[in-house]
């Protein structure tokens, strides 16, 4: 008599913030092994994540796209932007529940780092507990970011402060104020906000902000000279620490 057959295990691969060849050595064998691939996008987009392994996957891997009901389109503190994404998400669970039960390891892809603001955390929260859950960590945009200015990002005891641009002006001027170094995340349609923050907590002077870090069409400028627009979404703004030094 059989017994039951062995569960497969699902993997959180961070692939990095855009160049592959930034990708770890376990992410890019996992990626190249993998039967099965799943990944989030945005309808009618191939997916940032998909993008960074392509021609990377197998022949005959099957590809499972989990595609946003919603993204930008409504705002984040509205209630309709959880109740949107809520079943999204475990709908996404189940389906990938369901592989590892017929025994199939399940490979998803995460830009960046999968526990670092990530879509991924919303699925291991409600797979772990029900299947085996690895994660391997990845490089991180705001890394590629600070590393895109050329400047170290935090020297001897800066204390580094990350905050997102979704936050309310008044909070993100009063979390910057006092910052030794800083990464705001989230930033998109937020800039105009971000850089007037900014400017109130005295940092403008020594900020930057760096569109589609390890990307193509990277740039990097002093956030002083941005116009009043909405950055693109993979937009980090980073302030230098000028801490202790020999």
């Amino acid at each position: 008599m059989n017994g039951p057959a062995a569960q497969g295990r699902v993997y959180g691969v961070g692939v990095g913030p855009g160049d592959p060849e930034l990708m770890t050595v376990r992410a890019d064998r996992l990626v190249r092994s993998a039967r099965h691939v799943a990944y989030f996008r945005k309808a009618g987009r191939p997916g940032q994540a998909r993008r960074i392994v392509e021609g990377m996957l197998c022949s005959d891997a099957v590809e499972h796209a989990m595609e946003y009901p919603v993204t930008t389109e409504i705002p984040l503190d509205d209630p309709a932007y959880a109740a949107a994404l809520a079943p999204f998400y475990a709908e996404c669970a189940a389906r990938l529940l369901a592989l590892v039960g017929e025994g199939e390891d399940v490979v998803t892809l995460c830009e960046g780092d999968p526990f670092f603001y990530g879509s991924f955390m919303h699925l291991h929260a409600r797979i772990r507990g029900h299947a085996a859950v690895e994660i391997v960590p990845g490089v991180t945009g705001m890394s590629a970011a600070w590393t895109a200015t050329d400047e170290p990002v935090t020297w001897g005891d800066d204390v580094l402060t990350v905050l997102t641009g979704t936050l309310p002006e008044p909070t993100l001027v009063a979390r910057m104020q006092g910052a030794d170094a800083l990464v705001v995340m989230k930033v998109g349609r937020n800039l105009p906000k971000v850089r007037r923050a900014i400017a109130a907590a005295g940092m403008l002077e020594r900020a930057w902000l760096v569109e589609n870090a390890a990307m193509p069409g990277q740039t990097v400028a002093p956030l002083a000279a941005a116009a009043e627009r909405a950055a693109p979404y993979f937009s980090i703004v980073i302030v230098h620490g000028r801490g202790r030094r020999p």
